[in-house]
């Protein structure tokens, strides 16, 4: 296709946007009834975060949302903002800002291709079904035209799919490489099927966890759809509000993001919630998607042994399994998800700056965290809880 046909637009606001236009690009699974592969890039989710004023002004994420036209079809869209920190992004690039001002530039505002505060991984060139090439083309170079025409620093595409990095790295991105823990269903039964395939020793801990959790004094419930109310947004508000003092300084999503979650995504999520004496006191937002659980936000007002692990990986796997899931994501970081089966996995993102030369230096960079990675997960994954071989013990 002539590239000379394509039309970029970039929108300040989603709202200018047909939902159906939007998705049609985004989530265009969704035709034969089922979930989106993911809710993230869906035209509810985006707009809710800037409706509650999550985003936009005074957020530090400005929305430049990217629409691409060929002979007046949108056939590509992209979830686009002006960042003015590196806060919310979970693939960090501190150092680069350091770096990148100690050398004199302005490394803010830089563009950002991404979900804010989501590190899932999941596409990021959300193009019409049959118009992939042209469409993730239109959308990496109006990203790096918009930049380049404004001086800015940089762009980074974040938890971007494998295939999507391998097109980027084609049209001479930069990529890099990190990792998250994912639990990944092995076609089990229940999860005592999933227990069955750890060591004998890992097992017993596990079951131990649980046991402890479940002895809290009260009842766990995983509630989706019309199951939940907006009494427990409520309650979710301070379980949240504690968790993302004591993470960032300060929560990133405001108390109306809630408040329309419970009006247009409350089919997309799985609340966990731990009830006691009538009361919630502790409380995990995992969001669906068609094959994965994505674990997003845990909070509490009292401490209870392992409760934090029953509420945000073990019900998590029990509801993967319940629905035929194939993977929870369970969020960034933490090696402690390691000994729950959760094990290392690759993540990706594209990269791109404005000054050359300092992009050379970064990719040098880059090439060597790659290799790092990768022995990271090889040793990590040589730790994890799984039998090594079938003649092990068993109970």
């Amino acid at each position: 296709m002539d590239q000379a046909q394509i039309e970029i637009e970039v929108l300040s606001s989603l709202s200018q946007i047909a939902a159906e236009e939007w998705d049609a690009c985004a989530c265009s699974e969704v035709a034969d009834g089922g979930r989106p592969l993911d809710p993230f890039t869906t035209h509810r989710f985006l707009l809710a975060l800037e409706d509650s004023g999550s985003v936009g002004p005074g957020s530090g994420w400005q929305p430049q949302y990217m629409v691409a036209y060929l002979d007046g079809l949108m056939v590509a869209v992209a979830p686009l903002y002006a960042k003015g920190h590196s806060q919310g992004e979970y693939i960090f690039d501190h150092n680069w800002a350091h770096a990148y001002e100690n050398a004199g530039g302005r490394y803010y505002p830089k563009l950002q291709l991404a979900v804010p505060f989501t590190p899932a991984t999941g596409r990021r060139f959300l193009v019409r079904p049959g118009y992939e090439q042209v469409g993730q083309a239109a959308l990496v170079q109006g990203a790096v035209q918009l930049g380049a025409n404004n001086n800015l620093s940089s762009l980074h595409i974040t938890f971007c799919t494998p295939e999507e990095a391998e097109a980027g790295k084609q049209m001479g991105l930069m990529h890099r490489i990190t990792q998250q823990f994912h639990w990944l269903n092995d076609d089990y039964d229940d999860f005592d099927g999933f227990l069955a395939a750890l060591s004998s020793r890992k097992r017993k801990t596990l079951r131990k966890e649980r046991q402890q959790a479940q002895g809290f004094g009260g009842d766990i419930l995983s509630l989706t759809g019309d199951q939940i109310e907006p009494h427990h947004w409520d309650d979710f508000w301070i379980f949240y509000q504690d968790t993302g003092a004591r993470k960032w300084g300060s929560p990133y999503l405001t108390r109306a993001f809630f408040d329309i979650a419970q009006e247009t995504l409350r089919d997309d999520i799985v609340l966990v919630m731990a009830e006691r004496n009538g009361h919630n006191v502790a409380g995990a937002l995992n969001f669906a998607g068609r094959e994965t659980l994505f674990g997003r936000y845990w909070g509490c007002l009292e401490h209870h042994p392992c409760l934090h692990f029953e509420l945000c990986y073990y019900q998590a796997i029990d509801w993967a399994i319940a629905n035929g899931l194939k993977r929870v994501e369970a969020g960034a970081q933490g090696q402690h998800k390691l000994a729950r089966g959760y094990l290392p996995s690759e993540v990706h993102s594209l990269h791109w700056f404005h000054d050359s030369g300092f992009g050379k230096a970064v990719d040098r960079y880059l090439q060597a965290e790659k290799d790092a990675i990768a022995e990271e997960i090889e040793v990590l994954t040589e730790y994890g809880p799984f039998r090594k071989s079938e003649v092990e013990e068993q109970e």
